[in-house]
């Protein structure tokens, strides 16, 4: 068995010293050794793989125990820490907060709590999906156009107006490459310009 202690803080204007002294007045009380810290400056916001946390969570095993201050330092939203929450309790291994004063383990009521975080986790992406589906339908339904506008991903801004300039250095048999040159684009860019809103060369 190996006891983790776990110590987050967003910025470095931040103190990790007052979760130091939490988690270690707590593990004396407990009559627990800490066996391995692991620190990191990063906000909760940020993908878990960027984390050091998600390395920890790797390393667990079973029988091991999780020591942090309270939920929040190992995600921001909920159902990242249920998720979180629900890999430590089918690993076997233990997550004990200080604040919120959870003991989560092999115990029945923790296996009912892994089942309803991932079930609340399920359903609130679930949620948030459909909350979003919801909003651009109501956006499209308004007549709001949505995505890019049409043409803008082809369209060179650089040529755009351009057309009658264009054409007439054409006529004045001005390459495509010396036209391109004067314009600041590649012969491609202007090639698939002159294709797709002037006429077909």
């Amino acid at each position: 068995m190996t006891c983790y202690a776990y110590v987050r803080v967003s910025s470095q204007l931040q103190n990790e010293a007052n979760q130091h002294f939490e988690i270690e007045q707590f593990a004396q009380k407990n009559n627990l050794k800490i066996d391995r810290w692991v620190e990191e400056t990063i906000s909760s916001g940020k993908n878990l793989e960027k984390r050091k946390f998600n390395s920890l969570l790797k390393q667990l095993c079973k029988d091991d125990i999780l020591i942090t201050t309270e939920l929040s330092r190992i995600g921001r939203k909920s159902f990242e820490i249920m998720g979180i929450l629900y890999e430590c309790l089918n690993k076997g291994c233990e997550v004990w907060t200080i604040k919120e004063k959870y003991k989560l383990g092999n115990d029945l009521n923790s296996q009912i709590l892994a089942f309803a975080f991932s079930i609340s986790a399920s359903i609130e992406k679930e949620l948030i999906s459909a909350r979003t589906r919801e909003t651009l339908a109501r956006l499209k339904n308004s007549g709001i156009k949505l995505g890019r506008p049409a043409g803008s991903k082809n369209k060179n801004l650089k040529l755009s107006g351009k057309e009658t300039e264009i054409e007439k250095l054409l006529s004045q048999k001005m390459t495509k490459t010396e036209i391109a040159k004067k314009y600041g684009v590649s012969r491609v860019s202007l090639h698939y310009f002159i294709k797709k809103y002037m006429f077909q060369v």
